[in-house]
């Protein structure tokens, strides 16, 4: 028997909703999980990507053992249930650039708990896939949306427990991806984080933050311009993203640009727009990398309000 599920890209932080703000957007990788029937063959995972721009090299640094992310929250779920995971195949169709902030490892953790979990008879519910996926990640901003899908406030609360929350996103804002062409790991974006701020910017964010799903509630441009402000993560990741700046300077005080943010922890970005010329937007961000000898693949996209599914089984 094998399973097969699609799972949605996803932008997490949106300014100052670091780890607990996510969307999912209409990026996809395809995971299949397969049962093989000669005992002893162990775990088999193979990426394959139709996307000429993902770089094979970084492929070939990803685990495709038991040390595999994929792997450990398929294992992780096994034992829930009181099971070893048996011989599998695992299939990853990549179209997710990987370490661009746009939760290509999310997306794998989430497409392997659903297709095992549909192989086990599907013990594991929503909660607990959630509790699963939060557990391997580390945080819930980009699981939730891969699962849910839509636009998500998550949180990870004292006790493990993950609570969440959709609000609808205006369908007249437009979310322009704008991918470069270098990567940026999770690892090395956390890295140059305080592990202590000042409480003025605790606050600051926690402000904008309120300010932001009131925005995002009453579709209010103006104020979400506003809410966009962010003191906890950007300011310390704009060293490791060339042109971050640059790109944000150029659309502070543009008529129509509700805000400029960070995709994840880097360095894609997303350009949040109400009725602007989005030609305007690729080509402002293209001379600015270009400048810099940065390619980038630029789209805009709706939000993805579905989350992951099975489409084959």
């Amino acid at each position: 028997m094998k399973v097969t599920v699609k799972v949605p890209a996803t932008s997490a932080n949106l300014g100052p909703g670091f780890d607990c703000l996510g969307l999912a957007l209409p990026i996809y990788n395809t995971i299949t999980i397969e049962e093989t029937v000669l005992p002893g063959t162990g775990v088999e995972i193979n990426l394959m990507s139709e996307n000429e721009t993902i770089d094979e090299m970084i492929f070939d640094n990803v685990p495709k053992d038991e040390n595999s992310i994929i792997y450990k929250a398929v294992e992780m779920l096994y034992n829930s249930i009181g099971q070893e995971p048996s011989e599998l195949k695992i299939n990853i169709q990549s179209q997710i650039p990987i370490t661009r902030g746009l939760g290509s490892s999310a997306s794998v953790v989430v497409g392997g708990l659903i297709a095992a979990n549909k192989l086990l008879g599907s013990p594991a519910d929503t909660t607990a896939l959630l509790s699963i996926a939060t557990e391997v990640e580390g945080h819930p901003d980009n699981v939730a949306p891969a699962i849910l899908g839509g636009f998500v406030l998550a949180s990870q609360e004292d006790d493990g427990s993950i609570l969440t929350e959709k609000l609808n996103w205006p369908e007249e804002w437009d979310i322009t991806v704008c991918i470069p062409d270098f990567e940026l790991s999770t690892n090395i974006a956390r890295s140059v984080l305080p592990e202590n701020v000042p409480m003025a910017d605790a606050v600051f964010n926690a402000k904008h933050l309120a300010m932001l799903v009131q925005a995002v509630n009453t579709k209010d441009e103006k104020l979400m311009k506003t809410a966009l402000q962010d003191k906890l993560h950007q300011p310390y990741r704009e060293k490791l993203i060339p042109g971050m700046k640059e790109i944000m300077e150029a659309f502070k005080h543009e008529d129509g640009i509700i805000g400029c943010v960070l995709s994840g922890a880097g360095p894609s970005m997303l350009i949040i727009s109400y009725k602007y010329d989005l030609d305007k937007i690729k080509t402002v961000v293209r001379d600015i990398w270009e400048g810099q000898s940065i390619k980038t693949d630029i789209r805009t996209l709706k939000i993805e309000n579905s989350g992951a599914k099975i489409i084959e089984e």
